[in-house]
């Protein structure tokens, strides 16, 4: 336990604000999470540690299991977490999987009763007493080591900082700053207990990456596994253009500083306070794509060798595309920016490898998000003369399309094992491909939900997958330089409402490693936003991000956000894209409907009387294993059943959502009053109660 004046006091919680503030986070070190495969730190007080380098860069390496999204998730293959990353794509119009959210689509969510902050709050807590302790040592020059790797360890804490603030912005918008770990002095904590803008706080976290990035080493510190430069910018272009794009297409709605309905307008902190949002939104974009270039210049992508399958003991080296997310070190790959590694003699693995070996993990894309790839020659499938093949089995529908659809959506012809030691292939003396989607009608643990399995994270190697067991080794993609190219060309489309000479030199370059044309103005030519949405009777079948709030974007801005869908299959960015772009308003009116292959045309035929496979069932029934072909030709995850089913019908999606509700202790604890909401120092976000319930709107 970290013991000090301020990490080791009591608190009276019923006068201070959110106990996370000064109580939790720091005062204890959370088990090591093996990214360097350190043994945790148990014990330590400040007086007698932090006295070297070592010591601080062991406590920061302890925290970076925060390395998570917005939403919480792992940005990396948690040990025993099954397909891992795949699942960051969950309940987005991408991936729909069986532990699908209620909370959202079904309109269930509620302001909880206790607090809702303080998850985030223990964590900046955490960085602020870190720096606290370290920054007058280091001016002191009493840390013995290495001045160089001190500064960069004290780098890697402003970014931690940093990313905490982030995840905390896109959940809650508006947040307190706080830089200092808090006294246990009620009216300095409720004092401080302010939601500051959420401009402010974006800005404030543009200023502790700028203090990272001064003080960050470049790219190949630590094999780039641990917190380099180039990380820091990419994030910064990240926070950047999450928060420009927030705010140009949120305006209105009271969720941004300055409407007529922001909430913030009634506290007096905030009186006196005006709002240039078109200059915020220009400076968030200017900075979006100073931070994306730095890094697109500083990378090379990945190459694509083309090769859509290996061959009979190729377990690896046929397409380094593909490599870059199924090899055990990922060290040397130029667009890697940060990764994390696994070693089964330490018994530090995931499963994800022989979960999608097995199967479908209860989970599948959206035929809408198979839709969104074009065809090689740059025309949407739908287009003439666009060479599209057709939908009746998977692998024809791949054919002739963008190489990412082909390399990381598994199909009926694609390779599934090469290695000569694996007995399937020993058998035959050759690969062994899927044949068919085999688990479409199976029970739920390896279910195939959809019929379009991912095949990204899927290894060759058959050590990886040999057994029913968490051996799997290959490294993980945490950040990559791609994002930083796909991050520019939004971000200046957005300013200028036009492409300057980078953001077209990064597309080309993007669409030319996807084996794709790179005449980006033929695919906008040939864009119908009609056919991309797809809405019939008021429910959505396609691409959500064709709209922002009511109305439909320009075709251009709509293919570069189709670029970034395509591009990030599988990585967890659909969520926050869809939340900044305002792009669930299609679904408050109407419904968003998720749907899977086409079943009914001609695959069905291989389950009626298939060996080793559940009887087909789709007659609606609690029990059915695939939706009617009278409903859809095409799979509904959501529509097996009508029984005890709130999702029969699609998603629906509330104003509020876009926007987490502080909980009713979040105002109790900051109110002059503990029995009046009405008198805390906190406001509650747009279209929530301030009591414990559902949604307003």
């Amino acid at each position: 336990m970290l013991t000090s004046k301020n990490t080791n006091m009591k608190l009276s919680l019923k006068h201070i604000y959110l106990y996370s503030l000064i109580g939790l986070g720091a005062s204890t070190l959370a088990s090591c999470d093996s990214f360097l495969d350190r043994e945790p730190i148990t014990s330590v007080t400040p007086e007698a540690y932090f006295s070297t380098v070592d010591q601080v860069g062991a406590y920061v390496i302890n925290y970076y299991s925060w390395l998570q999204n917005s939403r919480g998730q792992s940005l990396f293959h948690d040990k025993n977490w099954r397909s891992g990353m795949t699942l960051n794509d969950n309940n987005t119009d991408n991936l729909f999987s069986q532990s699908g959210d209620l909370n959202y689509f079904a309109g269930e969510k509620l302001v909880p009763a206790g607090k809702n902050f303080e998850t985030y709050y223990s964590r900046i807590r955490t960085w602020n007493w870190l720096l606290e302790q370290i920054l007058p040592k280091e001016e002191a020059g009493t840390i013995q080591g290495d001045e160089a790797t001190l500064k960069h360890y004290i780098g890697e804490a402003y970014f931690f900082r940093a990313l905490a603030y982030y995840q905390a912005l896109v959940r809650y918008g508006d947040m307190p700053i706080i830089e200092k770990v808090l006294s246990d002095d009620a009216e300095e904590l409720k004092a401080l207990a302010v939601r500051a803008p959420r401009n402010e706080v974006a800005r404030f976290i543009l200023k502790d990456l700028d203090t990272a990035i001064s003080r960050l080493q470049d790219q190949g510190y630590m094999n780039n596994q641990r917190i380099n430069k180039q990380t820091a910018q990419l994030l910064k272009s990240r926070v950047a253009l999450f928060e420009a794009t927030f705010e140009r297409y949120h305006q209105g709605t009271g969720r941004v500083p300055g409407d007529e309905s922001w909430p913030g307008k009634n506290m007096s902190y905030n009186q006196g306070k005006t709002f240039d949002i078109a200059g915020e939104i220009d400076f968030f974009l200017t900075e979006a794509m100073s931070s994306a270039k730095a890094v697109a210049d500083h990378c090379t992508l990945t190459e694509n060798s083309h090769q859509m399958n290996p061959t009979l003991g190729q377990t690896n080296g046929w397409n380094p595309y593909f490599d870059m997310f199924s090899s055990e070190n990922l060290s040397s790959i130029s667009e890697v920016l940060l990764w994390k590694e696994y070693n089964l003699s330490i018994g530090y693995t995931h499963d994800a490898g022989y979960i999608l070996s097995a199967g479908g993990d209860q989970l599948g894309l959206s035929r809408s998000y198979i839709t969104s790839f074009l065809m090689q020659n740059g025309l949407p499938w739908y287009a003439d003369n666009s060479g599209y093949q057709g939908d009746t089995t998977v692998s024809l529908e791949k054919q002739g399309r963008d190489e990412r659809l082909q390399l990381f959506v598994m199909g009926e012809d694609d390779v599934t094992a090469s290695d000569p030691r694996d007995p399937k292939v020993a058998a035959k003396n050759d690969v062994t491909t899927l044949d068919t989607i085999p688990l479409l009608t199976n029970s739920l643990e390896l279910l195939d939900f959809t019929g379009y399995r991912p095949r990204k994270y899927y290894s060759y190697d058959y050590d990886q997958y040999q057994s029913n067991t968490v051996i799997c080794t290959t490294g993980a993609v945490v950040f990559r330089a791609a994002e930083a190219y796909l991050n520019y060309i939004e971000a200046c489309y957005e300013k200028n409402h036009g492409l300057d000479g980078d953001a077209m030199k990064y597309w080309k370059a993007i669409r030319k490693r996807a084996g794709v044309s790179e005449d980006y103005e033929l695919t906008i030519a040939n864009t119908d936003l009609a056919k991309e949405v797809n809405i019939v009777n008021g429910t959505v079948y396609g691409d959500l991000a064709v709209y922002s709030g009511d109305q439909p974007v320009d075709a251009t801005l709509y293919n570069i956000r189709r670029e970034r869908r395509c591009e990030f299959i599988s990585e967890g960015m659909r969520w926050d894209d869809l939340k900044r772009w305002r792009s669930w308003d299609l679904a408050i009116n109407g419904h968003y409907m998720l749907e899977g292959m086409n079943f009914w045309d001609e695959t069905y035929k291989k389950y009626e009387n298939a060996p080793n496979m559940p009887k087909l069932k789709a007659d609606g029934s609690s029990d059915a294993n695939m939706s009617a072909a009278s409903v859809s030709k095409y799979i509904r995850p959501m529509g097996r059943t009508q029984i005890n089913n709130q999702l029969f019908d699609g998603y629906t999606w509330k104003k509020a959502y876009y926007l987490e509700p502080l909980g009713v202790q979040d105002f109790t604890l900051t109110a002059t009053d503990p029995n009046n909401v009405e008198t805390s120092s906190m406001y509650q976000n747009p279209y929530w109660p301030m009591t414990a319930g559902r949604a307003l709107e």
